[in-house]
């Protein structure tokens, strides 16, 4: 195996003093640092490890295309791009023990853009004059560690110096105690939201019983994007996608959006997936005063004061089964979607508010119409509401088909 190295990386042409400290740190305890400069402007203020043009060549547009930019918000994102894939290239030959930065706003997002490709658990550590303000947009939902610099990131003295030091100790720290998952990513991921919480609760206690170890992400735009994550750090072998929520945000406009990429990791990594239709009765919204004015006609239901929901139509769930057959047509491992016929969630179900069986229709023969069915990508049926114990019951016996158990 070749040497492992923590990568600490800024812009050198305006932070270089600052990660040349903490590197120097780091090396004072006896680990091995690569400065990394992915400076944009003009030349770094010491000499890296790794130099801004080396970086630049990972992009695959080019060196001239990355430091050629005059625009200097471009500049950032390219120098972003290039980095993340220098950074994945690094990885996958073993060479990353743990990633540092510093910067402002500008190098914030620049480098967390980076971090946030490499795998969970990875050590990643980022100093910066934002971290005291809204971090979602750098840490998203990745494990990236963020430090407040307190003071600017300019220059070194009695404040910084104790900050700096302090980060170079962490990562050093996590570096030194880091430990693989000790199941080797035999986890089972897991879909809930409040409206099926029943469905999961009773899939994963059946789950646990049995010595199986189940994680539950919260569909709330992060938590399918989080899960995949896992399953793309090794640390998800199997997955019970019970509730694909996320995507009527996605297509439809709310809060909870599950990004372009939603199921591709799960495709990618050739995972055994069980999927079901988990409250895709609902768009989620804000307060009721949020939801945009288009939709104020619609069939409305105030979860609480800060949450509005708003039940599909049988357009838009057409529109959603077109987005999920798209994606389900490209996986190639076990796959097999289970559909609720007596309804996707607590309140789709007869008597209850989102109760719609045109809808639900719609949708359910969308998917069967378009997915692609084959000897290991199967649609099954139930009669059952999502929250059922035989829905339940009939979701462990799929995941054993896919399985192979």
């Amino acid at each position: 195996m070749t040497d492992r190295y923590i990568y600490a990386i800024a812009t050198m042409d305006t932070k270089g003093a600052e990660i040349c400290f903490i590197a120097d740190q780091l090396q004072r305890a006896g680990l091995k640092v690569k400065t990394v400069d992915v400076g944009t402007a003009t030349d770094a203020q010491k000499k890296p490890d790794v130099s801004r043009e080396i970086i630049a060549s990972h992009h695959a547009k080019g060196t001239a295309y990355v430091l050629g930019q005059k625009d200097r918000g471009l500049a950032v994102e390219v120098m972003g791009e290039a980095l993340r894939s220098f950074l994945l290239q690094e990885n996958a030959e073993e060479r990353i023990a743990g990633v540092i930065g510093v910067g402002g706003s500008g190098g914030t997002s620049l480098i967390s853009k980076a971090m946030r490709a490499l795998p969970i658990g990875l050590p990643k550590m980022l100093v910066s004059t934002v971290a005291s303000g809204n971090t979602q947009p750098y840490i998203d939902c990745s494990d990236i560690t963020m430090m407040y610099s307190v003071v600017d990131v300019a220059g070194l003295n009695d404040v910084s110096k104790v900050i700096l030091g302090n980060a170079a100790h962490a990562i050093g720290g996590m570096v030194q105690n880091y430990s693989a998952p000790e199941d080797g990513g035999q986890a089972i991921g897991l879909t809930m939201f409040g409206v099926t919480t029943p469905c999961v609760d009773a899939v994963r206690k059946e789950l646990e019983s049995a010595g199986n170890d189940g994680l539950v992400f919260h569909a709330t735009g992060t938590g399918g994007r989080a899960m995949e994550s896992l399953v793309n750090s090794g640390y998800i072998n199997r997955v019970l996608d019970i509730t694909t929520t996320e995507v009527a945000d996605e297509v439809v406009g709310g809060v909870f959006p599950c990004g372009e990429h939603r199921f591709d990791s799960i495709i990618n990594k050739q995972v055994p997936c069980v999927m079901s239709l988990g409250a895709l009765d609902m768009v989620n919204f804000g307060s009721k005063e949020s939801v945009p004015a288009k939709f104020q006609d619609r069939n409305l239901y105030v979860h609480n004061p800060e949450v509005t929901l708003m039940r599909t139509n049988i357009e838009e769930n057409t529109n959603i089964a077109e987005w999920m057959a798209k994606k389900i047509n490209q996986t190639n491992a076990p796959f097999t979607l289970v559909i609720p016929e007596g309804g996707v969630s607590v309140i789709d179900a007869p008597g209850q508010v989102f109760h719609d069986p045109e809808a639900n229709d719609a949708l359910f023969k969308t998917l069967e119409d378009l997915i692609e069915q084959k000897e290991n990508r199967n649609i099954v049926r139930s009669p059952h509401n999502i929250n059922a114990p035989e829905f339940a019951s009939l979701l462990l016996t799929e995941l054993d088909n896919v399985t192979g158990h």
